[in-house]
């Protein structure tokens, strides 16, 4: 079999099962990938005697007959993520040289379930950012390019890294993270799946943590398919993660049938945003078209604390993180700043601080102490969690209704040029999460599948919203409507 970094996690699996292919193959193929792909920059630490080694035990496994779906499957893992004895920066100076004693949760259970992990991918630094911009490894860059452009696009943002290598069949699959829209804004720009599960459905443990009340891991993927196969291998409660929700993990590969017949799916009126471009509302519109297609209800439904999402996220997400850097101070690991003469422990602060933070992350941290500072506190935060309140009411008023899925837009543009946001307005590059934010202020779970190209040949994605615990049934809907748009389009190599 030749090409084998291209097959997705399902093909790959089936070929592992009837020997057709060894996991050592499959992983030499996507590390040789790797090499050549560095104009990319998705891949920042590449670990190939650690996917080697783990490819050879999977063989072993497989061979054994003792072999979870996921056993033998390369994959790319998130830099956020701290992966034992590599590198664990979370894109940021401040971690410079941090080499974790422990693993994650989540890479954890990938790595039982005999997963390959290639090595750690860009990403903006602390998850702060839309764009994969403000990373202290410099921009991952996007596959796709606009018709005969050459100019560099973003692959989105906080996870960057991931959706580049996966788009550009580096890895069959990544981790992502997604606070604010991290997994499925870049998702959408790349053409690939992005799942965020329900709040508390994967451990955050040993996850370098940016809002701790909305952070959540999922998988970034070719397809619907291999989303539920790397979910399933991700999710699980977890004792170390207080938020960690005891619950079973279904089977959601199993739960794919693609049958939708009779149920509702909401479309909410406060997603046509003004400004919005034609092609983002044909492409909702043919969505809609297509789910009704396939048997499923459409009813126009109203989410009105909508307009409220953003500026809510941009209170509570700075504040939650200003309380979380609080602990990168230069004392107990990660990079200190040299100190002069004299100097005592405010200095040190100030200095480790102001060299090891990058602006964005200076920016947000400075917001969220202002925030959470007294006399503003009521004004703000406390406000700002109220609203939040509301908006996880709308939701659930809407599904107490009936509705079984809300399908919107998943970004409001396509992918644009590295530099074209410009830092001098950061609130141009806040509003590429307006479509998503509100799925992490009401811990739902949300799903972006690649729909169409826009009139440049770039990839679009439509967003499904699901009933919270419910990652199987939104996995279906999603399944089937990821089957009738038939979105099959790859990047031209160029790189």
């Amino acid at each position: 079999m030749s090409d084998l970094n291209k097959l997705s996690l399902a093909e790959a699996r089936d070929a592992l099962r009837n020997g057709d292919v060894t996991s050592v193959e499959l992983t030499e193929a996507c590390l040789k990938a790797i090499d050549a792909a560095d104009v990319l920059n998705a891949f920042v630490y590449k670990t190939p005697e650690i996917a080697l080694e783990r490819a050879k035990a999977a063989d072993e496994r497989i061979k054994a007959g003792d072999a979870p779906a996921m056993c033998g499957l390369p994959i790319g893992i998130k830099d956020l993520f701290c992966t034992k004895g590599v590198p664990s920066q979370a894109a940021s100076k401040i971690l410079d040289g941090f080499k974790p004693e422990y693993e994650s949760t989540v890479s954890q259970q990938l790595a039982d379930a005999g997963a390959v992990m290639l090595g750690k991918l860009n990403m903006d630094e602390f998850a702060m950012g839309s764009s994969n911009e403000t990373s202290v490894y410099g921009n991952a860059v996007n596959p796709w390019r606009r018709g005969n452009d050459d100019a560099q696009l973003t692959p989105g943002g906080s996870s960057g890294g991931s959706a580049s290598a996966v788009a550009a069949d580096l890895c069959l699959a990544a981790t992502g993270t997604d606070t604010g829209g991290s997994i499925r804004q870049p998702a959408a720009f790349t053409g690939i799946t992005g799942i965020k599960p329900t709040y508390g459905r994967c451990s955050r443990w040993g996850i370098v943590a940016f809002a701790s009340s909305l952070d959540q891991a999922g998988p970034m993927t070719k397809n619907v398919r291999d989303a539920a196969i790397m979910l399933e291998a991700m999710c699980g409660h977890d004792l170390k993660d207080s938020t960690s929700a005891e619950l079973a993990v279904p089977n959601f590969e199993a739960m794919l049938t693609g049958d939708i017949k009779g149920k509702k799916i909401g479309i909410p009126k406060e997603y046509r945003m003004d400004g919005m471009p034609a092609e983002i509302e044909k492409l909702w519109a043919d969505g809609a078209e297509m789910l009704k297609a396939a048997g499923a209800e459409i009813v126009d439904i109203s989410l009105p604390h909508t307009k409220y999402a953003l500026p809510a996220y941009y209170v509570i997400a700075p504040a939650e993180a200003s309380s979380n850097l609080a602990r990168y101070d230069g004392v107990r690991y990660g990079r200190r700043a040299q100190l002069a003469q004299g100097d005592g422990i405010t200095e040190m602060y100030e200095k480790t601080r102001a060299e090891g933070f990058g602006h964005e992350v200076q920016r947000r941290v400075m917001v969220g102490t202002y925030v959470l500072s007294a006399g503003f506190y009521d004004a703000y935060y406390n406000r700002a969690r109220k609203v939040r309140t509301l908006i996880k009411k709308d939701f659930e008023d809407v599904f107490a209704a009936g509705v079984d899925a809300i399908l919107t837009p998943a970004t409001p543009s396509a992918a644009f040029g590295l530099g074209e946001m410009t830092e001098a307005d950061p609130v141009q590059m806040y509003l590429n999460d307006v479509f998503t934010v509100t799925v992490n202020l009401a811990g739902l779970p949300g799903i972006s599948v690649p729909a169409g190209l826009d009139g440049q040949g770039l990839p679009l994605g439509l967003q499904l919203i699901g009933r919270p615990w419910e990652e199987g049934d939104l996995l279906n809907t999603a399944y089937a409507l990821e089957n009738a748009a038939g979105f099959v389009a790859k990047p031209g190599k160029w790189w």
